[in-house]
């Protein structure tokens, strides 16, 4: 049985902070592509700039679960806060390659501690677990939504200089605020804690485990995309950057949307159609965006794709919730969530790659391609995981 649901007002800090954290980051995934295609760096360039420090994301991903888990997610969270307001100063001034590489490299350690800890808080909060997970997604979204629209409109009239001090103020100020104000579940660090890569190792040995990690890379790969290569497509289709940043909110949106009606039927992590269904919706509307020249079907392939993605994000939020306890919560989340950092590695690398060699439409129709294969593996996948009709 649920506890039941405290007052609005005592989770009020919580979700804000996520809320405020999220347009911070928002504002990040219009600035930072746009600010190095600004300086004349080429597609490699940028991909690897968004994605090469995503290699310490995988370690420190990990690391970050087990110390959720470890000293609680309140504490984690706010580290995160205060390292993306040095990510937010720290660009403001950037103009070498090697100044926006460090700059980036905080902002993928900050993201890398806080998602195992926030959806750690998350899925321990009174009330239903789906419905708690769906919202804290929901409120997530909404603020990639309020970030991107944002940047874009810092961009045209205040310069990206003042763009990156406003990041800066939200994430390392507002949102840090905020979280130390939430009183944070008891947390009781296990008695019986096991080194990191025995931890890991145990997990890994589920199949199940691998099974939410390959639906976290389907879901990862539109978000990917919003902070690499979607602004620069629609730039390239003749968007201005405050057009691009409305457009690309709509994939922000799409995921609100999910986090607050999946949360209704997602609930049973062994039915196959969900995971299989959404991952196909997801690598069809990445195949699809490069096919269209107008506002209107590429927003709405936009949407279409936040909207999927957000389901599989809440799937396999959920299947890494039931197959873990309270005192592994963080852990297992965070090697199922693995699977974004990997979307986060792999994604703007071979973007950009393709991007340079077959320019950037085909470059979105064959990854749209890649996309599809993958999200047709689930299926076999998940018969893998879950022989017996229950997760392995």
């Amino acid at each position: 049985m649920t506890a039941p649901a405290p007052p609005a007002v005592a989770l009020a800090p919580f979700f804000a902070s996520a809320f405020v954290w999220n347009l911070a980051l928002g504002m990040s995934h219009v600035l930072i592509p746009l600010y190095a295609y600004h300086l004349g760096y080429s597609g490699v360039a940028i991909g690897t700039l968004v994605s090469a420090p995503v290699v310490a994301q995988l370690a420190f991903n990990l690391v970050g679960g087990v110390w959720t888990d470890r000293i609680g997610g309140k504490r984690l969270a706010l580290a995160s806060s205060a390292m993306l307001g040095v990510a937010g100063v720290v660009y403001a001034f950037a103009s070498t390659f090697a100044a926006l590489l460090f700059a980036q490299l905080c902002i993928i350690l900050s993201r890398s501690i806080y998602w195992p800890a926030t959806w750690s808080l998350g899925s321990q909060l009174p009330g239903d677990r789906s419905a708690q997970m769906g919202r804290l997604n929901s409120i997530t979204s909404a603020g990639q939504i309020v970030g991107t629209v944002a940047a874009g409109l810092a961009i045209v009239h205040l310069g990206y200089r003042a763009g990156f001090a406003v990041l800066a103020f939200f994430g390392g100020v507002v949102a840090l605020a905020l979280m130390a104000a939430f009183r944070a579940p008891d947390h009781r660090r296990p008695t019986d804690a096991q080194p990191i890569l025995a931890t890991y190792r145990a997990l890994a040995r589920r199949p199940s485990i691998w099974f939410g990690l390959a639906t976290a890379y389907l879901a990862g790969l539109p978000f990917s995309l919003s902070f690499s290569f979607y602004p620069i497509l629609l730039v390239a289709e003749g968007f201005t950057s405050d057009q691009t940043g409305w457009m690309i909110a709509l994939r922000a949106l799409g995921s609100v949307c999910a986090g607050v009606t999946a949360a209704r039927f997602v609930r049973k992590v062994t039915e196959r159609s969900i995971p299989v269904g959404a991952g196909l919706a997801t690598a069809v509307t990445i195949l699809a965006i490069a096919a269209f020249t107008h506002a209107a079907p590429i927003s709405l392939c936009l949407f279409a794709v936040g909207l999927a993605s957000g389901v599989l994000t809440l799937y396999f939020q959920l299947l890494a919730s039931e197959i873990s306890t309270t005192d592994t919560r963080g852990s297992t989340l965070a090697i199922a969530g693995l699977g974004w950092g990997l979307s986060h590695l792999t994604t703007p690398m071979l973007m950009g790659a393709l991007t340079d060699a077959v320019g950037i439409h085909d470059a979105f129709r064959l990854f749209g391609a890649l996309a599809i294969a993958l999200a047709l593996g689930l299926a076999p996948l998940h018969a893998w995981a879950f022989r017996g009709g229950r997760p392995r």
